[in-house]
């Protein structure tokens, strides 16, 4: 059997992450994409005629319009030539997408990938179904409860699932909301230090009405926090532990990455940010999606031979506190090394981007010869893993 080309990340970019009907609600998740392409497009030195072949994430796809994927990749200068595939596989649809751009560089098919996710809550509609209108009137359906945050299978909330994984896993209120504050605390310092800086491409919006236009550089959500509310909000469900402060706020926003094979470096004269050691993905009962990550850890570290001490760096996409402790708890990990610089608790979710957002997060700041690991659930239950190396 023929070996696997080595696949390496040389560039990445992303949108801020804005809030729900925030400063980027005027952009749809294509037009993000775009964005985010054009800048990680830049950063690599090349033009989209370069690209052999695009996979991009998106989620909550209703309304958008036809290939969004198709529509993020010409908006951003690629060619009306290059193929290109939409991902849903919910929230761990960016980091599916990045697994397929790497496997097809792996197998000869393409030199260079662009992947990554993107995702606007903000303009997903609501729904009105087809058939006889009943007398008395009519009945909206919300979009994003319907094919965001509601499990098809149990039709519940992933607030619910949620509260399932903090009993399986003995997590208390107060644990919650620590690692609620900490992740807070852990972005503002990101930020402060200007660690974020390397990801974020400023977006212009335009002004409406003759107003100005304006240029969003900062990630909105995080700005919003208020440390004395933390622990004294109510739960979302009764007697519960899940509160809207110890939950990832659904959010706007896109990431790109830029995948090469060994013979593009040399083409383009390339220096890479990581390798891409192994990948993995899992199925678990939907009950249970939110242990899927530590499933698909054990696994890709199975499949590579590395082991769980050799991991310098972990992100773990925490769409609520509970997922990330539990997953800790799970692989016995180092917290200290679990999304040390924040994450989704205190930046916000946008659904399809976070998987990019988390894997770009780890290549930058992985050092020489590091390993690390970035994984994320996914709704339906499930999770996508990956294993790189920087360089």
């Amino acid at each position: 059997m023929p070996s696997l080309n080595d696949v390496f990340i040389v560039s990445q970019a992303r949108t801020p992450i804005a809030s729900f009907r925030g400063t980027l609600s005027a952009l749809s998740a294509p037009q993000l994409g775009s964005i985010a392409i054009k800048a990680a497009l830049k950063r690599a030195n090349i033009t989209g005629e370069d690209v052999d072949e695009v996979f991009f994430g998106n989620a909550l796809q209703a309304g958008i319009g036809q290939a969004p994927a198709r529509q993020a990749a010409m908006g951003a200068g690629i060619l009306h030539h290059t193929d290109c595939t939409t991902i849903q596989k919910i929230c761990s649809s960016g980091l599916k997408a990045i697994t397929i751009s790497a496997q097809s560089i792996q197998t000869g098919t393409n030199d260079v990938v662009v992947s990554g996710g993107m995702e606007s809550v903000s303009n997903v509609p609501y729904y009105l179904y087809r058939g006889d209108t009943p007398f008395g009137g009519i009945t909206l359906v919300d979009g994003i409860v319907k094919d965001g945050v509601t499990d098809v299978y149990l039709q519940m909330s992933g607030v619910l699932r949620t509260e399932h994984l903090v009993k399986s896993y003995d997590l208390s209120r107060e644990a919650l909301d620590e690692h609620a504050i900490n992740s807070y605390k852990r972005s503002l310092n990101s930020v402060k230090s200007g660690l974020l800086d390397r990801e974020i491409v400023p977006v212009i919006v335009s002004g409406t009405k003759g107003n100005a236009d304006v240029t969003v550089s900062e990630d909105e959500e995080l700005k919003r926090v208020d440390f004395a509310k933390i622990k004294t909000l109510e739960p979302v469900a009764e007697n519960g532990t899940i509160t809207a402060a110890n939950t990832g706020a659904l959010s706007d926003g896109a990431a790109a990455t830029i995948l090469m094979s060994e013979k593009a470096l040399k083409r383009f004269q390339v220096a890479p940010i990581a390798r891409i050691v192994e990948v993995a993905d899992v199925g678990v009962p939907p009950i249970e999606f939110g242990k899927a990550p530590a499933l698909a850890i054990q696994q890709l570290l199975e499949k590579s031979g590395i082991n769980k001490s050799q991991i310098s760096h972990w992100e773990i996409n925490e769409p609520f506190s509970a997922v990330a402790l539990a997953n800790i708890k799970h692989l016995d990990l180092d917290p200290e090394k679990v999304n040390p610089n924040g994450g989704a608790v205190s930046l916000g979710h946008p659904l399809a981007m976070s998987g990019a957002r988390i894997l770009n997060h780890l290549a930058i700041n992985l050092k020489t010869d590091e390993y690390g690991v970035a994984a994320i659930c996914n709704g339906g239950g499930g999770s996508s893993a990956m294993l790189i190396q920087g360089m």
